[in-house]
């Protein structure tokens, strides 16, 4: 049972995050963010979820600044989690 519900638990923290990266209210933010969250959040353990939910917390302008590369990323954010975000837009 409790297998169960850590895996319910999850997968909700996914679709709660799918969400939030794609309503954060500036539409290029949420057009990367979105596409990121749908690519891998659906994998992502509760490691990972954590780590990107702290990560959504930052405003627009510094996620902005970060993958575009016009500012690099605050040792803070610097994880597998955002490495994996910055390689996805490098390569697409």
């Amino acid at each position: 049972m409790p297998q169960e519900v850590t895996e319910s638990n999850i997968a909700i923290k996914r679709k709660q995050l799918i969400f939030r990266s794609w309503h954060r209210g500036t539409r290029e933010i949420d057009l990367l963010l979105g596409s990121f969250a749908d690519a891998h959040l659906p994998h992502f353990d509760e490691r990972q979820a954590a780590l990107y939910d702290r990560f959504l917390n930052n405003s627009d302008p510094d996620i902005f600044n970060w993958i575009t590369g016009q500012e690099p990323v605050p040792p803070a954010e610097d994880n597998d989690v955002v490495a994996l975000l910055l390689k996805f837009f490098k390569t697409a």
